[in-house]
């Protein structure tokens, strides 16, 4: 059978274009590997009947930028005819709570006056700080760095005159070239404010003392306090997107294995599954990783040695991620809600870090492959917020405790099998969320299912050595250099074959950025009509120059 688009990967990306390009008419094909689509907007049952773990993706932290969500509005709101669709997202206050040795939690909320009453506790020269900052990244974030996730991505040398074209645009280029230590040092002053701030900006992805990416740093703290939790579990932004293409006549193949590109005159004309069998269309999209795509796929004979070398030279990321899905019989209930029941609500927890040297020792324990010799743990109880996540269980409650972890842990990821050492190390993990939730005991626990670094590898092939993201954020592996030169347009040397997964820029994390950019090119390429418009806030930074 033919088609005109043919998407390898039904994760976030895949299926915005799958979405996108459908509903413009054309006739498209969505091959994945596993028996699920949705790629990291998962929500299983891997343990106890009933409860709904988000067992990758939990917090989308653009819901208020990315297209997606205004363009699929009548889908995803459930809006006549699409009242089987249903994707409503929740934003539970605190956003962010950290509690400290002394008994003082640091709390950070979306109203910023909140948020400096609490950081004032520790010094009022950071709460005045952080009021200011709050008010300057959201300037970046509207001006440049909310925009700019959503286009083609420049060469360092073409977009920064443009950048430096305004004061403002000057500032957000002043950060590239400072590392996230340099930054929250030259901010605040307090060392539990500083270890924090540290962990805010690094945990999604960077290393604390590398250069080169810092105008993540903005965007990171401003979105720490806007992130969602999706009513009913992540995989209700799949399975609306993945309705969008069946409504639209689109066809899906689950636990299927791609052989091979095929590539004819040199250029790509279809796909041949492990079968045998042969899937012709007039281009192909691949929104797995540049490895798998251009040589396991099209195979190094179809293309030139260097682009080769340098895709076989594409860098993972340092760390992964140690989650811990837990059922259970209560909900935590932190010994200082006593006096603040708001504790008991937060959205994030942030739990083990007492000062900013701290921070330095877990990621700096991460990259020799250890395990953090004081654990640094992210967590959150999304039933607390979301009963539907346990709605065959009222009373019940769900809880997630993560720890950045390596994949080579010890120098090896086999190492990962070992079932005791997982368990020692939840039980590490819960002690620690016990210091201050008393009732966070093995009593508590009904259930737990533990996925190592070593399980996001085997579950999604192209998160490489537990590559969440797709691929490190590099300095050199980002905007026009991701996943590189050849490819951050989306084209790639291959005619007719397009690359826009996490791989490529604006990168991972469920922003749909690199699934946007990639739908507006292939629409483009084809001639097709686009049924969708600019985000506004788009065209507004190109009217100044931006892009």
């Amino acid at each position: 059978m033919d088609y005109d688009v043919i998407i390898i990967g039904a994760g976030p990306n895949g299926l915005a274009v799958g979405a996108y390009l459908s509903k413009a008419g054309q006739k498209v094909l969505v091959i994945e590997k596993t028996h699920e689509m949705g790629g990291g907007l998962a929500t299983e049952e891997p343990s106890l009947g009933g409860f709904l773990f988000n067992t990758h993706s939990i917090y989308h932290m653009m819901t208020d930028w990315a297209p997606p969500y205004k363009d699929f509005a009548p889908e995803f709101e459930g809006q006549a005819p699409f009242a089987a669709s249903r994707v409503k997202y929740i934003y539970p206050e605190p956003a962010v709570a950290a509690p400290f040795p002394d008994g003082k939690w640091l709390c950070l909320y979306r109203d910023v006056e909140k948020a400096c009453a609490s950081i004032a506790q520790f010094s009022k020269k950071d709460a005045d700080t952080y009021r200011e900052i709050r008010r300057k990244y959201k300037e970046y974030m509207d001006e440049f760095l909310g925009p700019a996730t959503y286009v083609l991505p420049e060469a360092a040398l073409d977009q920064l005159p443009k950048l430096e074209a305004t004061a403002l645009g000057k500032e957000i280029s002043d950060f590239t070239p400072r590392s996230p230590k340099d930054i929250i040092d030259g901010l605040f002053e307090n060392d539990q404010v500083k270890g924090l701030m540290l962990y805010l900006a690094c945990h999604w992805g960077l290393e604390p003392e590398v250069e080169g990416v810092g105008y993540l740093v903005p965007l990171y703290l401003d979105r720490h306090v806007n992130h969602g939790l999706c009513v009913g579990g992540s995989h209700q932004v799949a399975g609306t997107l993945l309705r969008v293409i069946i409504d639209n006549k689109g066809d899906l193949l689950t636990a299927t294995r791609i052989k091979r590109i095929i590539v004819e005159n040199g250029a790509a004309t279809g796909v041949e599954i492990e079968d045998g069998t042969v899937y012709k269309a007039k281009v192909v999209v691949s929104t797995i990783d540049p490895v798998q795509t251009f040589v396991n796929l099209v195979g190094e004979k179809n293309l030139k040695a260097d682009f080769v070398e340098t895709v076989k030279d594409y860098k993972w990321e340092k760390w992964s991620l140690l989650s811990m899905h837990l059922s259970l019989w209560d909900p935590p209930n932190f010994s200082a809600a006593a006096q603040t029941p708001e504790l008991n609500k937060a959205f994030m927890y942030v739990f083990g870090i007492e000062s900013e040297e701290d921070v330095m020792n877990h990621f700096n324990d991460i990259r020799a492959n250890k395990f953090s010799r004081k654990p640094i743990i992210y967590s959150c109880f999304p039933s607390v917020h979301d009963s539907l996540q346990v709605q065959n269980n009222p009373g019940r409650h769900t809880g997630l405790m993560t720890e950045d972890s390596p994949y080579k842990l010890n120098g090896d990821a086999n190492n990962w099998w070992n079932i005791k050492l997982k368990a020692e190390r939840l039980e590490t993990c819960l002690a620690l969320v016990g210091k201050h939730a008393p009732n966070m005991t093995k009593d508590n626990l009904m259930w737990e299912y533990i996925s190592s670094p070593l399980d996001v590898a085997n579950k999604f092939a192209d998160m490489v050595e537990g590559s969440y993201k797709q691929g490190s954020y590099h300095p050199l592996q980002m905007g026009y250099g991701r996943p590189n030169s050849e490819c951050s347009q989306v084209k790639t040397p291959v005619k007719n074959l397009y690359l826009c997964g996490a791989s490529c820029h604006s990168g991972g994390l469920v922003t749909f950025g690199p699934g946007y950019i990639g739908a507006n090119v292939v629409a483009e390429d084809l001639g097709v009509k686009k049924w969708w418009s600019e985000p506004e806030t788009v065209t507004n930074a190109r009217k100044k120059g931006y892009f």
